[in-house]
């Protein structure tokens, strides 16, 4: 039976509760069962109608059964490089323009969707450089302060919250994120256990991180921080300290000139 909302169209073929007898299967196969959807060359992929954005073909139930063929293909190409449409990326800059950033194309992400709805907000002077991914669960939020600089492939993932300073430098393939993904279930496969969190990441102003750190769930990075390159930060670093390691822990505290 198939129903038609708007421009949203879905079939509701094969939902349903589980019979008794997939109370006995394994957690991953009863999981596969429960969310699939019965081909059929009349199920469509839903879109939003207002400004036609493609769905994330990993959400949707009927991507469970079979990943196959040009028209699979198709739906996750919609989706996984929609940051490159010319449409999007007009949108993307006409963004960037009005808060007085600039975004250097490629972006990944859930970026567009985020500064539609007012959950990623980019300070004046703040630049983003090729490679840059913006990843956000859908009620997370992401803060990023005036005259940041994001070197190439520095990566920022919300589940919950992330808060950047003014004047925050990461350099090459630095990692920011406020979740980790759990692998504590051994029925299902990792990529299906979603997240765990021990809280928001906070950055202080003018903290420096070296090439390829990784900064995790919960901490906060002190302001004017200097975080060595390759470094796991895994709890607090205190302000105006040079920090390194994996974990990092405070070296040094940092020692300013004095005025003559």
């Amino acid at each position: 039976m198939a129903r038609t909302l708007g421009r949203t169209r879905f079939v509701r073929e094969g939902w349903g509760a589980p019979s008794e007898s997939t109370q006995t299967e394994p957690k991953a196969e009863r999981f596969r069962k429960e969310h699939a959807v019965a081909p059929t060359r009349k199920t469509l992929i839903p879109r939003t109608k207002s400004a036609g954005n493609p769905v994330n073909p990993d959400t949707v139930p009927a991507m469970s059964q079979s990943q196959r063929g040009w028209r699979t293909w198709w739906i996750k190409r919609r989706w996984y490089e929609r940051n490159h449409r010319p449409s999007y990326r007009f949108r993307l800059n006409r963004h960037a323009a009005r808060g007085g950033f600039f975004i250097r194309h490629p972006v990944e992400g859930e970026v567009l969707d985020a500064f539609d709805q007012g959950r990623l907000r980019i300070g004046e002077g703040t630049l983003l450089e090729p490679g840059c991914w913006i990843t956000m669960a859908p009620e997370a939020e992401i803060e990023i302060g005036a005259g940041c600089f994001l070197n190439r492939n520095t990566m920022i993932a919300a589940q919950g919250r992330v808060t950047i300073g003014d004047h925050v430098m990461f350099a090459n393939g630095c990692f920011v994120g406020d979740a980790e993904h759990r692998f504590d279930d051994p029925e299902l496969p990792v990529t299906w256990q979603g997240f765990t969190s021990k809280g928001p990441v906070t950055i202080g102003d003018n903290v420096w991180f070296g090439v390829n750190c990784v900064v995790t769930s919960g901490v906060s990075v002190g302001e004017r921080c200097v975080v060595g390159a390759n470094s796991v930060i895994t709890r607090d670093l205190p302000a105006r300290h040079i920090c390194a390691g994996a974990p990092a822990r405070p070296l040094r505290e940092i020692q300013y000139q004095q005025s003559v």
